[in-house]
C-alpha cells in the first residue's frame, strides 16, 4: 500500500478496510474502483454507493499535493458506468495559483481521462468553490449532477448553480466528457501520439486551440491529459495539469517522468507552450518537446 493511505485507512471502519486491502496493496494503485470492485466493496462493507463515496473521501484527500496552503481536498466522483474515480486538489510551488487543479476538477478529469463519458454523482469533504461549480457546468450531465456534501442534503449543480452561465448560453453542443475529434494527425513516435490523440479529445469550443500532453515514465507507463475549456474561461484546465493529475492519483512521484511532449495545432488563438515548460521545470522535468501539428 501506498504509504500516503496509511493514517486514512487505519481511521476507516474495520469491514470497509478488509474489503479495501487487497485494492489497495500495490504502490501503483491507480486511484479509482472499477463498477464490479465498486460492487463487492458495497458487498462486504454494507455501504450504499453514496455512504462509500463519503467513506472514500480521506482516501482520495490523502492524494492531494498541497505544498501552498497545506490544505488537502478530496472528491469521488461517480461515473454512469459505476465506476468511482479519487480526485484531490494539487498546487505546484514555483508557478503561478492560476497552476492549481481543485479536487472536484481533479475527480472529473480523471474520470473523463479514464473514458467515462458522463458522471452521476461528486461527493466532495468541502463545498465547491465558484471556480469549480462553474467547471461542473460545462459537464454534459450538466445541472442535474448530484453533489454529496458531509452533513448535508443531496443537491444538484442546479442548486449550487442557480442562474448559471455557461455552453449552453452561448449554442455549444459539444459539452465536456461528449466524445469529440479535432482530426488531428501528425507523424512521430508513441509518445507524441499519444499527445496528437490527446489534442484531439480536447474541449476547446471557445478558442478553437485543441492541445495535449504525453508523458512517460521511467518504468514505461504513460499518462495524457487534454485540455477542457470553460464559458467562463478562468476555470479552464491545461492538458499538462490533467496529465499530471492522473499521474499522480496513480502513486507516481514527479522525480519518475522520464520525458513530456505537448502536441497543439499551428497557429491556434492560444498556446499552452509557455505554461507546460515552466510548470514541468517548477518540478524538476526539462525533458518537454513541443509538436506543432500544421
Amino acid at each position: 500500500m501506498h504509504s500516503r493511505f496509511h493514517s486514512s485507512f487505519d481511521a476507516l471502519a474495520e469491514n470497509l478496510r478488509t474489503a479495501l486491502a487487497p485494492l489497495l496493496s500495490d504502490d501503483r494503485f491507480p486511484g479509482m474502483f472499477t463498477a464490479a470492485q465498486a460492487a463487492e466493496i458495497k458487498q462486504r462493507s454494507g455501504l450504499d454507493d453514496d455512504a462509500l463515496a463519503f467513506a472514500l473521501l480521506p482516501l482520495a484527500a490523502s492524494c492531494a499535493r498541497t505544498g501552498i496552503s497545506h490544505f488537502n481536498v478530496g472528491a469521488v466522483a461517480r461515473g454512469v458506468s459505476g465506476n468511482l474515480y479519487f480526485g484531490a486538489n494539487m498546487e505546484f510551488p514555483g508557478t503561478t495559483m492560476q497552476q492549481t487543479v481543485h479536487a472536484e476538477q481533479s475527480a472529473i478529469s480523471h474520470a473523463w481521462m479514464r473514458g467515462e463519458t458522463a458522471l452521476v454523482a461528486l461527493t466532495v469533504n468541502y463545498t465547491p468553490c465558484g471556480h469549480c461549480r462553474q467547471f461542473m457546468n460545462e459537464l454534459n450531465s450538466g445541472s442535474t449532477l448530484r453533489i454529496n456534501l458531509p452533513g448535508r442534503p443531496s443537491a444538484t449543480l442546479g442548486d449550487y448553480l442557480p442562474d448559471a452561465f455557461g455552453p449552453r448560453d452561448l449554442e455549444i453542443t459539444h459539452l465536456l466528457m461528449d466524445e469529440q475529434s479535432h482530426d488531428l494527425h501528425a507523424d512521430g513516435d508513441a509518445l507524441c501520439k499519444a499527445a496528437v490523440a490527446a489534442a484531439n479529445r480536447s474541449h476547446t469550443p471557445y478558442s478553437h486551440s485543441p492541445a495535449g500532453v504525453a508523458i512517460a515514465m521511467q518504468d514505461g507507463s504513460v499518462f495524457t491529459g487534454s485540455y477542457a475549456e470553460n464559458a467562463a474561461f478562468n476555470p479552464t484546465l491545461p492538458p499538462l495539469q490533467c496529465a499530471l493529475n492522473v499521474l499522480s492519483l496513480s502513486g507516481y512521484h514527479y522525480a519518475d517522468i522520464a520525458r513530456a511532449v505537448l502536441a497543439e495545432k499551428a497557429g491556434a488563438t492560444l498556446t499552452q507552450w509557455d505554461a507546460t515548460r515552466a510548470t514541468l521545470q517548477a518540478i524538476g522535468c526539462d525533458k518537454v518537446e513541443r509538436l506543432v501539428i500544421a
